[in-house]
C-alpha cells in the first residue's frame, strides 16, 4: 500500500511517499481502507518530534480518517467488514490502509460523505466535550471563540449556537470572520484591527464573556482572560500560535473564574459512554443541518506535505482533507 512516511523528525517537506506492507491488526483493532483523512494541528508537531506521542520511525502521520472496514480483529463485535466508519488513529492515516482501535471507530451516518466524516470526529468531538463537560455552557450565556475560522473554531461556533449561546467569533482577517459569520456567529471581532478587550467590553456592556474557547494561545490568552465575566470559564484547547502562555494567578481569583484544561482524547478513553452520548447529539445536529464541516481545500495523497505545511503556517480556513481514494 502507499503511505506518506516521516523517516526523520523535521519539516513537512521531508515527508516521502513509499510502498509499504499493510498493517497487521491486533485482536481489538480494525483494518480501515482509507478514503479520506484530515489534517489537524498535532500533525504539524508529531512530524517534528514535538508532540506528546513520539511514534517509532518511520511512521505515517495523520490522526483522523474515514473509510470502509476491510477486516476486524477477533475481539471486535460491533463492527464488520464493509461498514463505513470514521476513526481516530493518533498517526498512520495518511496511507491507503490503517489499523484503528475499535473503540476509536464510529459508524458514519448515512447522510455523511467520507470527506465530511474525516473532518468531523476530532474537531467536533473536542469542541462538544469542551462546551458540554468542561464549560457546562448554558443557553443564553456568551461564548467567545478565538481562532474562530479554524477547524475546531468553526465547530465551536456551530455547537455553541446549537446549545443556545450567544457566540462572538474572533479572528485576524475579514475573510476568516466571514466564514465564522456563515457558521452562525452573532458578533465578530477582528483582533488585528484593534483591542480585543475593548471590543468585548463594547459587545457585552462591560459584563465580559461567560466562556472563552482558546485553541490559539499566545499573546491574546491573558487579554481574553481579563475580559471574562464573573464565574467565567476559559477553555485551554491548544497552542496554534506556538507560544504556551502563562497567567498571573490573581486573575482567576479576582474574577471568580476558572481556567479549564480540555484533553478530548483522554476523555474519550476514560469516559467512553459520555463520549458516545456526545456523538449521538452531534450526529442528530448534523442530520438537522445545524453542523456542516467547512472543508476549504482537498489534496491528493501525494500533496500531504503541502497540506500539513499550510495548516502549520495558519493559512487554513476550516479543515484540510487529503483524498486517499
Amino acid at each position: 500500500m502507499k503511505a506518506v512516511l516521516c523517516k526523520a523528525f523535521g519539516p513537512p517537506e521531508n515527508l516521502v511517499i513509499e510502498e509499504i506492507a499493510s498493517p497487521t491488526i491486533k485482536p481489538n483493532e480494525i483494518l480501515l481502507e482509507v478514503h479520506a483523512a484530515s489534517v489537524n494541528f498535532p500533525d504539524t508537531l508529531i512530524i517534528e518530534g514535538k508532540y506528546q506521542f513520539k511514534p517509532p520511525l518511520p511512521f505515517a502521520p495523520g490522526g483522523e480518517a474515514a473509510g470502509v472496514v476491510a477486516s476486524v480483529g477477533e475481539k471486535v463485535t460491533h463492527l464488520k467488514p464493509g461498514d463505513r466508519v470514521m476513526g481516530l488513529t493518533g498517526w498512520g492515516s495518511f496511507a491507503e490502509q490503517v489499523a484503528v482501535p475499535a473503540y476509536n471507530a464510529l459508524p458514519i451516518p448515512d447522510s455523511m460523505d467520507f470527506d465530511s466524516a474525516a473532518a468531523f470526529s476530532m474537531t467536533y468531538g473536542t469542541s462538544m466535550h469542551a462546551l458540554r463537560q468542561r464549560a457546562n455552557l448554558q443557553p443564553g450565556e456568551t461564548l467567545l471563540v478565538l481562532g474562530a475560522s479554524g477547524g475546531v473554531g468553526l465547530a465551536t461556533v456551530e455547537i455553541g449556537k446549537a446549545m443556545g449561546a450567544r457566540v462572538i467569533a474572533a479572528a485576524s482577517t475579514a475573510e476568516k470572520l466571514e466564514v465564522a459569520r456563515q457558521a452562525g456567529a452573532d458578533e465578530l471581532i477582528n483582533y488585528s484591527e484593534g483591542s480585543l478587550r475593548e471590543r468585548i467590553k463594547e459587545l457585552t456592556g462591560g459584563q465580559g464573556v461567560d466562556v472563552i474557547y482558546d485553541p490559539v494561545g499566545g499573546a491574546l490568552f491573558e487579554e481574553a482572560f481579563r475580559s471574562i465575566a464573573w464565574n467565567g470559564r476559559m477553555l485551554v484547547i491548544g497552542f496554534a500560535a506556538g507560544e504556551i502562555p502563562s497567567l498571573p494567578a490573581n486573575l482567576p481569583l479576582l474574577k471568580g473564574a476558572a481556567l479549564v484544561g480540555v484533553f478530548w482524547g483522554a476523555f474519550a478513553q476514560r469516559q467512553p459512554h459520555d463520549n458516545a452520548a456526545n456523538f449521538r447529539q452531534l450526529f442528530e445536529w448534523f442530520a438537522e443541518g445545524r453542523l456542516k464541516p467547512v472543508i476549504s481545500q482537498r489534496y491528493p495523497l501525494e500533496q500531504t506535505a503541502q497540506a500539513i505545511a499550510a495548516l502549520g503556517q495558519r493559512k487554513a480556513i476550516g479543515k484540510l482533507v487529503v483524498k486517499v481514494r
